[in-house]
């Protein structure tokens, strides 16, 4: 018999199977790069970029109502429609050469009236899915042989060639890292390592000389030496170097900060977000920001190894991964560890289809998380 508190019983149940903390931490870490977006958008002459500060809320908005969607999908779901996916987003990909729009040089968005779509953002998700299909239905042994690779190779160089003739060579190496990372966890055999590290050495020059565009070289020069052309390809990684150590311990306060508020730091509100963070709030605001990612990565950890299959488990391992490459990149990038390239810091950084593809990918590991549960 069905009872009002048999219900109520059963709705605290399906409340009580979210896991609360873990949504609170990107909770948290969304706070941050709302408080850091609003300080690089309102700068001396940012009138023009207030708005972004709004559309980012509207933004975060369709980002949380798509995490409790996908929270409460199963994500065998997902397993049953990868190829799909994979075929939906790749013709969009294909459609961004024929019809996208250019931006700075680079054509990498769907007008799609009401917002821009760049289909580069939400391939990395669908890499996951579908490699995470591939790679569960092997049984390992002594790792990973050339034919168990074959497939996701494939379907991993497919796009990423796409995306380098857009050219976004920064994302196609993300989206490759995320590949790897998923493979490198379910284990490949020593030799086939082997041979991957000399193949690397030996296409290098081959990659340098023909495969890279001269300003893909000028920015790994500038990396190497950003002294030699200061006020062209070196002034961005001047500028956000002179930021973050200006920042010191303690920062110089919010809406303090000299290089975003008098405009001397470029794309303060997508990649170098995070100099904003480090020059308004120091060494310490940059620690906790950091120390947030960490204690999300260890809850994304747990949750893969209470996961409920090995599906759920090479999920969860490439969302973490996708939020690692990009962390890695972006905070290397803007303290002059690795060339400037366009990668933006998750959970941070201003835009529409990253930011809500962020959050997809988190409801994904959520809805693992949720339905551990279950048995």
């Amino acid at each position: 018999m069905i009872t009002a508190n048999n219900i109520q019983v059963e709705g605290r149940t399906l409340f009580n199977r979210v896991d609360w903390n873990f949504a609170f931490v990107i909770f948290a870490l969304n706070v941050i790069g709302l408080i850091n977006l609003y300080s690089a958008t309102h700068g001396v002459h940012s009138s023009g970029n207030s708005n972004l500060f709004w559309m980012q809320i509207i933004w975060l908005s369709v980002g949380w109502a798509v995490y409790f969607v996908v929270t409460l999908i199963d994500y065998k779901f997902f397993i049953r429609f990868a190829y799909l996916f994979y075929a939906l987003n790749l013709a969009a990909l294909a459609a961004v050469m024929l019809f996208g729009k250019s931006f700075y040089g680079a054509q990498r968005w769907l007008d799609l009236g009401v917002f821009r779509y760049q289909p580069s953002e939400t391939m990395k998700f669908v890499m996951i899915m579908i490699l995470a299909k591939i790679l569960a239905k092997k049984k390992i042994t002594d790792g990973l042989s050339f034919k168990d690779l074959a497939l996701p190779g494939v379907l991993t160089l497919i796009p990423f060639i796409l995306t380098v003739k857009q050219p976004d060579l920064g994302t196609a190496i993300l989206i490759a890292a995320i590949s790897a990372s998923l493979v490198f966890f379910v284990r490949v055999k020593k030799s086939i390592l082997i041979i991957g590290l000399l193949i690397g050495v030996i296409t290098a020059p081959l990659v340098w000389n023909f495969g890279l565009k001269s300003y893909q070289k000028n920015r790994i020069l500038t990396f190497v030496s950003p002294g030699r052309d200061p006020r062209g390809t070196g002034y961005n990684s001047i500028q956000s170097k002179i930021a973050v150590g200006s920042g010191k311990v303690w920062g110089k306060g919010f809406r303090k900060g000299t290089q975003s508020q008098l405009e001397f730091l470029p794309e303060r509100h997508t990649d170098f977000i995070f100099s904003v963070l480090s020059e308004e709030h120091g060494f310490i605001g940059s620690i906790f920001t950091v120390s947030l990612f960490i204690v999300l990565y260890l809850m994304g950890i747990r949750i893969a190894t209470q996961a409920r299959d090995k599906f759920g488990s090479l999920i969860v391992i490439g969302v973490l991964s996708y939020l690692f490459w990009h962390m890695f990149v972006n905070m290397s990038m803007v303290i002059g560890m690795m060339p400037i390239v366009g990668v933006p810091l998750p959970l941070l950084s201003y835009g529409g289809s990253s930011l809500v593809a962020t959050m997809a990918g988190l409801g994904l590991v959520s809805s693992v998380a949720y339905r551990k549960y279950l048995f």
